[in-house]
């Protein structure tokens, strides 16, 4: 591709993006994965700051499943990653945590900032953000292609606690036919801070996943003969951690419903 293919298709999409994010704002509701393409997308998790200590911690310590992309200030809702955005608008789906219990879910999470000023955000790697490269290598991400949710599970694993903090890893999943695994490892071993490399391929039951047809959170998809289903870290796992510690406030995305942020996924390979 010459350099001016390039800058065009670097700036479709960000203005991809940035409608997006504006849809949301206006009400939109979508799972995000497949939306604006090459633009990396983030989990998210707000915070009382009495709190805040312990999320950093416990990502610091489980950097797999809880790589932070941004922090920001206790009130503030504005990051260097998406300029002009608001993370308490134009995230299409909000979910509300009370006591450790899921009380409700939103599309506009502003009055949750009132009742709760001092809020620190953290943004965590997707894996949404090496879809795109899969797909350039000519392997099909079966949500996307079946229109639906990515598939996540909660495991057995436990992820080592932090503080007031503990809680198992969650694991997001895509059928892979057998001859690509290999391949589907390598490409998203370039992207540490989405959550890189899978952490498990084959028999789900080694993870303590009774039926894949029957995820925790998302939609099934269909694994087809010569397929091995591939298992991911996924960032829901610190919703694992508000449910498992009795946090008692929290706001974070809907699984499967991401912030979309400005920067390209290249400025995550390595």
């Amino acid at each position: 591709m010459n350099h001016n293919a390039l800058q065009q298709a670097r700036a479709a999409a960000l203005a991809a993006a940035r409608q997006a994010r504006a849809a949301y704002r206006a009400g939109a509701k979508q799972p995000t994965a497949g939306v604006a393409p090459g633009m990396t997308q983030a989990n998210m998790i707000a915070l009382p700051r009495d709190w805040a200590w312990d999320f950093l911690l416990y990502a610091q310590r489980n950097p797999k499943p809880c790589p932070v992309l941004d922090v920001i200030e206790a009130g503030a809702h504005h990051t260097l990653l998406a300029e002009g955005a608001d993370i308490r608008t134009d995230i299409p789906l909000y979910r509300v945590w009370r006591g450790g219990q899921l009380a409700e879910e939103v599309q506009d999470a502003t009055a949750l900032w009132a009742e709760h000023p001092d809020l620190v955000i953290f943004l965590i790697g997707c894996s949404f953000t090496f879809e795109t490269p899969l797909q350039e290598a000519g392997i099909e991400v079966r949500h996307i292609a079946e229109g639906c949710n990515v598939p996540m599970y909660r495991t057995n694993r436990q992820c080592r606690p932090a503080g007031r903090l503990h809680g198992e890893l969650v694991v997001s999943m895509r059928p892979i036919p057998a001859q690509r695994v290999a391949d589907a490892v390598a490409i998203s071993a370039r992207f540490p801070s989405v959550h890189g490399a899978p952490v498990h391929v084959g028999d789900p039951q080694a993870l303590g996943i009774a039926d894949l047809a029957k995820p925790d959170f998302g939609d099934p998809v269909r694994i087809q003969p010569g397929e091995l289903p591939v298992f991911w870290a996924c960032g829901v796992t610190p919703q694992a951690a508000v449910m498992a510690s009795g946090v008692p406030f929290a706001v974070t995305h809907a699984p499967g419903y991401m912030f979309i942020t400005d920067m390209p996924d290249s400025s995550y390979h390595v």
